[in-house]
Parts: structure tokens; sequence; C-alpha cells
């Protein structure tokens, strides 16, 4: 894909051509240098926040054309807000608002000089630069070449952040690089056609991690088969693409010392099976995946900023097809715990897939804990929209962990309830269990479902049906496939996990 923004650090300085722009606070507050800088313009300055009743509120900006005796070409002003704001800020989504109002192309300086007691930090810097990366992905890969070709002929836009400590902070925002990257894997993952992105292509494009030292499994039809995983493997039998699952090693702490674990739902299209899905939306389908999604950007971050932990990444691909072959409603299939499953809905296949992966996962490796994430139920977007994915646990720390990084990253959680009232919804007349218990509570039977595959190991769900694909616009995130959870459970092993 082409790169659509460049991102270095330099001094505080003003630049010599392109477009400025400068932070301020309440008040047009700025940060010495920055007050310095724009000393030739400031009667200009003025004049035109009067006209436009801009004062420096968080997230408002005024551009100013041709300011006096500054060799920029234009001049923007990005308000912060006051001391609230401060105390509330988020650099990363300051940094998608501020990309937001960038010019498509050319060069831009960010003088990242805040007034008052808000230093200009490293880290901060880097959280900024993350941002920009963040708003700055488009996904065009299909457009025809004439039309990228009259979107990208001026080049990249290129920012340089400006600040006291550009060299700290570019040491800094390597990691953030790295988080970016995992970010736009994911989203373009979710965002590739069926067509292109089968279970067999999904595991190829996974393979690219070695590229970073990561270590690759990629078990076929053949191995699945002898490994017993029937439960994956009957989602499949539809379908004239193979499944296919892949584990992926990252070693980057102590050896020996236990993986961390994460497992993605990766159904590249799913069309329900026999139980098939209403026309309407069903392209929507082909975002079925964005855990798997998830799962390779998370380990491709973790392995390109050298995460001193050791990981496991583990996706089941599948395509729910409804073709001859296809699995009924009333089959029962053996999973590879040895626990029977009697289907119920075909459309309700994530979780059988999940389940002999988690099995697998949990049994060879021996995780500390394992998390996996999959679009699994509309249900949960009955419950929570689109504002947070739903978390089921059965252990409080590792829930409560990923409720404070999700706080710090934005990409939150909402904690909804196992128990044994949903463990009976799923028992069968016929098998140990089914894979549906009709609609209500059905992100909870989802999830108590999937508890009955990770034995005593600390787990969590994430169902991300209304996150991952289809999300919401934000600052941050302009794409359909938002590439949703990377950030949140990269910062859960930075903050916990790694050293």
């Amino acid at each position: 894909m082409p790169e659509h923004v460049r991102i270095d650090f330099g001094p505080l300085a003003a630049p010599k051509q392109g477009t400025l722009v400068a932070l301020v606070g309440e008040g047009l507050r700025m940060g010495e240098a920055t007050k310095a800088i724009l000393a030739p313009a400031q009667e200009q300055i003025a004049t035109a926040a009067r006209a436009a009743k801009f004062r420096g509120k968080a997230g408002a900006t005024i551009e100013i054309l041709a300011p006096q005796g500054l060799a920029a070409e234009r001049l923007i002003l990005c308000g912060l807000g006051g001391e609230a704001d401060r105390a509330e800020r988020n650099w990363t989504k300051t940094g998608g608002g501020v990309m937001a109002k960038l010019p498509r192309s050319g060069a831009t300086t960010v003088l990242f000089d805040p007034a008052g007691p808000e230093p200009a930090e490293p880290a901060a810097a880097a959280a900024f630069c993350l941002g920009l990366r963040l708003r700055a992905y488009r996904f065009d890969l299909y457009k025809s070449k004439a039309k990228k070709d009259e979107e990208d002929a001026a080049g990249p836009t290129r920012v340089t952040i400006a600040l006291a400590e550009a060299g700290a902070a570019r040491k800094a925002a390597r990691a953030a690089e790295a988080v970016a990257d995992g970010v736009d894997l994911a989203r373009t993952l979710v965002n590739e056609p069926p067509n292109v992105l089968n279970p067999v292509e999904f595991a190829r494009r996974a393979q690219g991690l070695t590229k970073l030292g990561v270590e690759i499994e990629t078990l076929d039809r053949k191995a699945l088969d002898k490994l017993g995983m029937r439960a994956l493997l009957g989602v499949a039998q539809g379908s004239a693409n193979e499944a296919r699952v892949v584990i992926m090693r990252w070693n980057g702490g102590r050896k020996g010392k236990p993986p961390v674990a994460f497992v993605g739902k990766g159904v590249t299209f799913d069309t329900g099976g026999i139980s098939i899905k209403p026309g309407a939306g069903m392209e929507d389908m082909k975002g079925d995946m964005a855990g798997a999604a998830c799962v390779v950007g998370l380990m491709h971050a973790l392995a390109a900023r050298k995460a001193k932990v050791n990981a496991i990444g583990a996706i089941g691909l599948v395509e729910n097809m409804p073709d001859g072959m296809a699995q009924r409603p009333g089959d029962i299939v053996t999973s590879m715990s040895g626990q029977t499953i009697e289907i119920i809905n075909t459309d309700a296949e994530g979780r059988l897939v999940l389940a002999d992966v988690l099995w697998h996962v949990q049994t060879k490796f021996k995780p500390t804990f394992m998390i996996d994430l999959a679009t699994l139920t509309g249900a949960i977007l009955v419950a929570l929209a689109q504002e947070h994915a739903g978390l089921f646990s059965n252990d409080d720390e590792l829930a409560d962990r990923l409720l404070a990084a999700g706080k710090a990253t934005g990409e939150t959680c909402w904690r909804m309830p196992l128990g044994p009232g949903y463990d009976k919804m799923i028992d069968s007349k016929f098998a140990d269990m089914k894979n549906s218990a009709g609609r209500h509570g059905g992100s909870s039977t989802a999830a108590q479902f999937l508890k009955r595959f990770v034995g005593e190991t600390a787990w969590a769900h994430l169902d991300i049906a209304g996150t991952g694909m289809g999300s919401p616009q934000s600052d941050v995130n302009q794409s359909w496939g938002s590439g949703w959870g990377v950030r949140l459970l990269d910062r859960l092993v930075a903050d916990h996990y790694e050293g």
C-alpha cells in the first residue's frame, strides 16, 4: 500500500515552507518557544482569532493563510483547552485530530510546545505521532490506477514534530511506530475482499511475520484432522477453501518463562452456512475475521518493538459456506477436547473454531493467560452498541488489567456476566453441549461455551462484533476495519507482562 505520511522529529524552529501547526491553550496560551516563533504574526493571529471566536478550546482550530513574517504558507492553530482538559489529555487522540486538518501532501511542521506546566515530554510526542499515523491510514488498493495516481501524485504528507528533546522523542516513537504498523496490518486484513483473503491466503500473509523473528507454524487440513480439531473442520467442510490454523511464537522474554497467549477467530467469510444469513448486509461478513487480524497485528507490534515477553498468537481460519458438504443443524461433532457438540445453528460457527484452538493452545503451551478476540455475536451490539467490546473472564485480575488498558488506549471494554445459569442453557439432550442457546443472553451463552475449553487457565474473551469492523469513525480511525484490539493488548503486555 502507498505510504501516506512520513513523520520525523526536529528542533523547535520555524519552517522555511509548507504548513506550520501550533498547539495553543485556552486564551491563546502558547509555550515560550512557540510564542517567539510566532511573534511576527501575533497581531494577525489575534485579529483572526477574534473574528472566528477562536479561544483555544480543545479540538477547535483556525487556519491563517500567508502568516505575516513567517516563511510558512499557512498557519494552523489547534486548541488544547484549559486545565480541566489537560488532566484528561489523550495525546494520541490529539495527534489524530491534528492530522485531520493537514493538507493531503506537502511538508508540515508541528510545534510540540504546549503552554504552562504541561511539559513537551518525549513520551507525549510519541503518542502524538501514533495518532498522526493512525489517522493517516487509507485503504485504496482496489481503486483504479488513474484514481490512485491522482490522489498520490503529490506524494505523502511529511510531518516534522518539533520539540526540545527531538532525539529522545524519536527513540520513544519507535515503539509507537511498531504499534501503528500492527494496527495498519490488522486494518488491511479486515478491509480485504473475501475473494482475495481466503484462509490459505490469510495464512500466507501471517507467514510474513517471520521477517521480524516470529516463528510460524501453519497447520493444514490433514494436520488439523490428525490433532482432532473436528469442531473447526466442521465449519470449513462446506467451502472449497481449506481451513488453516496458524501458530505464531515471539520469544522475547526469559527462556522457559510461560508465554502469554492470544487467540483470534478468523472466519474469512461467513454466509451462516445452512442457517444462511439474510442477503442485506452480508457483504460485511468479510470482516468476520477481525479477531484473527488483531492477533496478527499484535504479534507484529510485539516483535517490531522487541517486546520482552514470550507470546503465542493462534488464529483459526475458515470460510463458512453452504454447499452440499456443509455442516447441518442436528449434526454432532467431537471437538479436540473430546467434548461433543450438537449443532443447533450453523451460523454460531465462530465458537466452534475457537473451541479447538483454545484447547490446543492451553494444553500445548501452558500459557500464563489466554485472551481470545472474536466478532462473535450480534447480541453484544444490542447490549453495548459500538461503544465497548464485551469482556468475559474467569479471572478478576486479568479482567481489571484489560479494563485499565482500555481506558488508557480508548479501546474500551465492558465486563459482562458468566455463570451456572448460562452454562445450563447450553446443555444438550444429545451431546455434551449445543452451540446455540437461542436469542436470550446470546453473548453470555457464547462466552460460557468457550469457557468449557480453557481448563484452569486464566482467560478472557473479547466480543468485538461492534468494534472490530464497521466501527464508528473517530479522531484516530477513518477505516471500516478498525484494527481494534492491537493497541489495547499491546498496552496490557507493556504494563504488566514484560521484563
